[in-house]
């Protein structure tokens, strides 16, 4: 692909990935303040705040390094967009949840959970359609597919419920959110991404 259009891109393509990783943090919020479960790297960010006194904010932040690291022995390289969401994600989940109250009856945090999982895949679509570089958690992914020759729907299964028996064993929130969040997520991405998607980087 020519690099002209890439090149031409790439102011949309920032707004993009950092406008996507705000809403993603936000939307992560909402579905917290709803309190009715949280998808599986949430009930694991949940249940590490309640046991180190950290806010959740900061722990999507120390959890993202930590996961960073583990790129290393996969060989998988960061893009802009990996760091970028290493930092960004979690600022955003503290500022939304300073400002977003609690549900308070079983309507208004359904709707809530509805509008978290809802505005979560659009951020998602968002930043990963840059094509800036994925996630920390969407990188070890790739990376174990890459290294076990497994299918991504089998890699991903594993490593999600994995680390949500270890969330919830900490105190994170297993509920209906973690059912609508885990079914939905998938589906509502694949339908969204193309919308966004944005030039890819040419090869080096």
């Amino acid at each position: 692909m020519p690099i002209a259009p890439i090149m031409q891109a790439m102011p949309r393509r920032l707004a993009q990935l950092y406008a996507g990783l705000i809403l993603y943090g936000l939307s992560m919020a909402l579905q917290v303040q709803a309190m009715l479960g949280l998808g599986p790297w949430d009930v694991f960010h949940e249940g590490v705040a309640e046991h180190t006194g950290l806010s959740f904010g900061m722990v999507v932040i120390a959890t993202s390094f930590v996961v960073l690291l583990l790129w290393i022995p996969l060989r998988q390289m960061p893009g802009l967009g990996t760091i970028s969401n290493a930092l960004v994600v979690g600022l955003a989940a503290d500022l939304g949840l300073s400002f977003i109250p609690e549900g308070t009856t079983l309507p208004v945090q359904v709707l809530m959970l509805a509008a978290g999982v809802g505005l979560n895949a659009v951020a998602g679509a968002a930043y990963l359609g840059a094509n800036l570089g994925p996630g920390a958690r969407d990188g070890l992914m790739t990376g174990f597919v890459k290294l076990t020759g497994a299918s991504v729907g089998k890699v991903r299964t594993t490593i999600e419920l994995s680390i949500m028996a270890i969330g919830f064993a900490l105190g994170g929130t297993v509920g209906l959110g973690t059912i609508v969040y885990a079914l939905s997520i998938g589906p509502l991405l694949q339908l969204m991404i193309p919308t966004f998607k944005a030039p890819a980087p040419v090869p080096a």
